[in-house]
């Protein structure tokens, strides 16, 4: 199983010097396991990079792209890459997303009326290729093919979806987005459920302590809580992800220090921050 970052900044994509390590475009990851189509975990600003990744070779090929996409919520910093992805311009391209059912109409419905003038120039319907949606409650558990895919709601704002993947012996869980409690103590039982004894726990670090005290309610984590969060379900390394766009990388240097202080406390494993551009190989169990 290979993982690779596309995107790995929150609530929006950002640019300068001073982000240029750690990368400025928003969540969207690649999971490869061999034999099996491209599973891609969320829809943000870097799926137009990720397009660019795979067409090289699909068309080198001649063939169209076959993948399958897991959505965790419908915020635009999870999205905004969709109308951008250059695969979903040939015809024959099929793109398989699993993703939180909604209140106000389908997953395919509420996400047209994402990309439609006035708010984008076409839509939806004019891409050559196809776009075919499955709404997932909690513990809709998924397979496809080779990979299982355990479901279950995580605590955010609105319906959002956490997933574990695995395939090949090892297991990688995708949190990006996670309420933290005020007290920054207990877990969720899904959460938990999800995390337990997984090789890689990918989490939501997108606030400092200090911040996390002026926005308890907007639906994010620290990357105490997400040492915490791994330590509790005995996860072998976290990646700190969804970083704030107001940090730069020598905050997130300091974030990530200070995560190891605390993860060498607790005799947990290893901490990484996730950057743009971060591919690593996850083996086989």
């Amino acid at each position: 199983m290979r993982i690779t970052y596309f995107g790995v900044r929150g609530s929006c994509p950002c640019s300068s010097d001073q982000h240029r390590r750690y990368g400025g475009n928003t969540s969207c990851v690649l999971v490869e396991v061999d034999g099996e189509p491209p599973l891609i975990l969320d829809l943000g600003t870097g799926l137009r990079s990720l397009g660019n990744h795979l067409s090289a070779p699909l068309q080198a090929a001649g063939v169209p792209l076959q993948a399958n996409v897991l959505l965790t919520h419908l915020h635009y910093d999870h999205v905004l890459g969709l109308p951008f992805f250059s695969p979903m311009r040939d015809p024959g391209a099929v793109l398989d997303i699993y993703g939180p059912s909604q209140e106000g109409g389908t997953l395919g419905d509420v996400l047209a009326g994402m990309v439609k003038p006035p708010f984008f120039p076409i839509q939806m319907a004019d891409f050559r290729g196809e776009l075919r949606f499955r709404e997932l409650g909690d513990s809709d558990d998924v397979t496809l093919g080779g990979i299982k895919v355990k479901v279950r709601a995580i605590p955010h704002v609105g319906h959002t979806l956490g997933f574990r993947v695995e395939a090949d012996g090892r297991s990688v869980v995708y949190l990006p987005d996670h309420q933290a409690p005020v007290d920054r103590q207990s877990v969720d039982p899904g959460v938990l459920e999800l995390c337990d004894g997984a090789d890689l726990l990918i989490h939501d670090a997108q606030y400092t302590e200090d911040e996390f005290v002026l926005l308890s309610d907007w639906g994010h984590s620290t990357p105490a809580y997400a040492v915490h969060v791994a330590s509790q379900a005995g996860v072998r390394k976290l990646h700190l992800f969804h970083h704030d766009p107001g940090h730069v990388d020598k905050e997130i240097d300091q974030m990530l220090r200070q995560s190891r202080r605390i993860a060498s406390k607790l005799r947990h494993s290893e901490v990484s921050a996730a950057a743009e551009g971060m591919s690593f190989d996850l083996g086989t169990g």
